[in-house]
């Protein structure tokens, strides 16, 4: 047997016995959490109790998650490059350019702090810019780790909801910008660079071995990073599940406050977080008796229109044209929340 046939024998194993574990551990989460509460000496009767049960079952139950999803959205990204994102994009008229953008923005492992050089990257290939836009509205916004997460929170009719509509803002607001015509808008030297061109890298060849590797580096890289991120989230919801009382989150975020979802996606726009660190936070505020789709302004903020996201992308955009940016977004997660409240 060559060498790469036993990498690729080793990976199977592998996958073969961490596979059914994940499974059996995910499935017992709940017992995991009685048990750390009991070794602890608390009982769900009391705030404190209650909040380190939260704690000890989200804590495992989202790093699981996450591992999963970022282990084959690696393996996926060596099928689907940058270089072959541009390709597939460059020259696409708008509106369908639009939605296939939106759409590749699901399944493509690229978050915000990836929005400049992408953002360039496209460009130089073509990609108009309302169509480059709507892949980057979508992208953070409309993850695979976003996505996986309120499926196990909240079920596939909140995640199927989430994405038609998560997808619609993307379309809706790539298109306004590119019907503004706000190219003159980007900085000098983005302008610069337009007429360059990127060539695609075939990645179509590359043997099973190597893919499952780059999976496992994907959830080193990203989940290393994130982790911190994941730990504070889970713990601030568990406080939130914990101590804070229901009827004041259902004053700040109820369904019968007019000015609870704008008030919630401008208290999300100085934050930084990414899906897996918000989510939690987000159960937490729902188990509080706040408004779902209130709430979800509130995550979609935190991810699409963060200040340090804004920070970033000032490298390659003009201040008019970042308005513009983040004014179309507010008002389709504004939407969102809206159209979420009054259907769940």
């Amino acid at each position: 047997m060559n060498e790469p046939d036993s990498r690729l024998v080793r990976w199977l194993l592998g996958l073969a016995v961490v596979v059914p574990a994940w499974v059996l551990i995910y499935g017992h989460l709940t017992e995991f959490a009685n048990a750390m509460i009991s070794l602890l000496g608390l009982t769900r009767e009391t705030r404190l109790g209650e909040a380190v049960h939260f704690f000890f079952y989200d804590t495992p139950k989202v790093l699981l998650l996450l591992t999963a999803v970022v282990f084959v959205m690696g393996i996926i990204h060596t099928f689907v490059s940058p270089e072959r994102t541009r390709a597939v994009l460059s020259g696409r008229r708008l509106g369908f350019g639009n939605v296939l953008a939106a759409s590749l923005g699901i399944v493509t492992p690229f978050c915000s702090c990836s929005a400049v050089p992408l953002f360039i990257g496209f460009l130089s290939a073509g990609v108009p810019l309302g169509v480059t836009f709507s892949f980057l509205i979508s992208a953070p916004m409309v993850n695979e780790v976003a996505l996986a997460l309120l499926f196990g929170m909240f079920g596939w009719k909140v995640a199927a909801l989430y994405l038609f509509l998560g997808l619609l803002v993307a379309i809706i607001a790539g298109m306004v910008i590119g019907h503004l015509k706000m190219e003159p808008y980007l900085e000098d030297w983005v302008r610069a660079i337009q007429a360059g061109s990127a060539a695609p890298v075939d990645h179509a060849h590359l043997p099973w071995a190597e893919r499952f590797a780059a999976g496992w580096a994907h959830v080193k890289e990203i989940v290393g990073k994130v982790w911190p991120y994941v730990l504070a989230g889970i713990a601030l919801g568990a406080g939130i599940h914990g101590y804070v009382p229901e009827d004041f989150m259902a004053s700040f975020m109820g369904r019968d406050v007019w000015w609870a979802v704008p008030a919630a996606v401008l208290l999300g726009v100085p934050m930084y977080s990414n899906a897996a660190g918000i989510i939690p936070v987000v159960e937490a505020l729902i188990g509080k008796g706040a408004a779902l789709g209130t709430v979800l302004a509130f995550m979609m903020s935190v991810i699409a229109l963060s200040a340090p996201e804004m920070i970033i992308l000032r490298k390659a955009l003009k201040l008019r044209l970042i308005a513009t940016f983040a004014g179309v977004v507010a008002t389709g997660i504004l939407l969102v929340g809206y159209v979420f409240n009054a259907v769940l």
